[in-house]
């Protein structure tokens, strides 16, 4: 391909590479995991709050022997797993939360849920996690605990950060939604001795047939609140009936025994799943770093990702020289997308602007702009590359960008449209 005209790109009519966006295949659902979950039904028992062993205390012993720690809680999802964390470290109403600018709106949501303010560090230009500058910058005499995210599958620099942390007292919770596998200096992602939270939502590495989430810690008393606080403040245990006594005010926020079950198969195949997922994606991304303006994601020494999202940022002045960001974006991403790659942006703004925490924020834009460059600069593949056969895809989507690029010179010519 020469590139001198647009008529090969499948946007102005020619022949993608794939006949149509690749469908998302994942989880991956096998006999051994209907197996799991038939048995959960056939055994007539559902949730957690029973007399005996329950396929939630099992996946809440296989996981924290995964990971090396004491104790794991099973709770209903992700987001929770933030909320109940907080609260069983005592963090309420007139506390600051640092979390990053850059993550999931359910990071800062948690904070605010449990009455407390979320306050935006900047994150770092190549890992795109919490920058540790930006969050000393940050911290005030309310400053009571750090939210550090392990963003797209990469450790947060927890040396860094829990140094920081240590310095003004306060309490670190990871958040390591999107990091089952990941490793900072050979340590598991949650295995820090931090209090660390886990998503299991289908769309994660280690996924449940729906909604699900983990919290783990070296502290049998705060894993002992935990558990009260997922049942209504209650004490439950295996070897007794239920008393329906409260001792704290909580929730209703149990994991369910077939989401558990689910779990603990796919769990089996983790390290499997992870290892061909780190083949595929190394293999993927060797051939996207030569090409110009383009920044792939990338391990920093000491660093594995668990590769659950991807995040290119593109030298757009480079590359598409004239055109606005936003434009130049939007034009590439539809390029991308007519060839059969499902791009998409993960984050449209950096969390303070999110409306519906808008009115929480005391800080300047100033404050993050790595974040919002990353974010006005980027697109993001989801999902395809998770199963541990989608080598071949992979591949198929190499060939899409490397065309694509190959057009860069004449693509501003299918610019009109492609507005924010």
């Amino acid at each position: 391909m020469d590139g001198g005209s647009v008529g090969g790109l499948a946007l102005a009519g020619g022949e993608p590479v794939l006949g149509s966006l690749a469908p998302v295949d994942w989880p991956r659902t096998t006999d051994a995991d209907r197996a799991a979950v038939l048995s959960v039904l056939e055994s007539n028992v559902f949730v957690s709050d029973r007399a005996g062993e329950t396929a939630v205390e099992r996946l809440e012993r296989s996981w924290a022997d995964y990971l090396g720690v004491r104790r794991c809680v099973g709770v209903s999802n992700g987001t929770t797993a933030i909320e109940l964390a907080l609260l069983a470290h005592g963090v309420g109403p007139g506390d600051e939360v640092v979390v990053p600018a850059l993550t999931f709106v359910g990071t800062a949501m948690a904070v605010v849920h449990v009455g407390a303010t979320p306050v935006y560090a900047d994150v770092d230009p190549v890992t795109f996690t919490m920058s540790p500058d930006s969050l000393a910058a940050e911290i005030t005499g309310r400053t009571r605990a750090v939210l550090p995210v392990h963003l797209h599958g990469l450790s947060a620099d927890l040396d860094a950060i829990g140094e920081v942390a240590r310095r003004h007292g306060l309490v670190v919770v990871e958040d390591a939604a999107q990091a089952h596998g990941a490793r900072h200096r050979g340590v598991l992602s949650g295995a820090s001795g931090n209090t660390a939270t886990f998503s299991l939502q289908m769309t994660k590495n280690l996924p449940t047939c729906g909604e699900g989430g983990l919290v783990v810690t070296d502290d049998d008393r705060l894993a002992d609140r935990l558990v009260q606080l997922r049942q209504f403040g209650e004490t439950i245990r295996p070897d007794r009936p239920r008393r329906y006594v409260s001792h704290r005010l909580g929730f209703n926020a149990k994991l369910s025994n077939v989401q558990a079950a689910y779990t603990s198969s796919q769990l089996e195949r983790l390290d499997e799943y992870h290892a061909a997922r780190r083949a595929n994606v190394g293999a993927f991304l060797a051939r996207l770093r030569p090409l110009e303006g383009l920044t792939c994601p990338s391990e920093p020494d000491g660093y594995e990702h668990a590769w659950h999202i991807l995040r290119f940022v593109v030298d757009f002045e480079r590359v598409l020289p004239g055109l606005e960001p936003g434009a130049a974006r939007n034009l590439l991403m539809r390029a991308l997308r007519a060839e059969g790659m499902p791009v998409t942006r993960y984050q449209m703004m950096p969390l303070a602007d999110q409306p519906a925490l808008r009115p929480l924020n005391r800080q300047s834009p100033a404050s993050w702009p790595v974040t919002q460059d990353v974010i006005d600069r980027s697109f993001t593949l989801q999902q395809r590359q998770l199963p541990p056969d989608a080598g071949p895809l992979l591949q198929s989507f190499a060939d899409a960008v490397e065309k694509v690029w190959s057009y860069l010179k004449v693509l501003p010519e299918l610019a009109e449209g492609a507005g924010r």
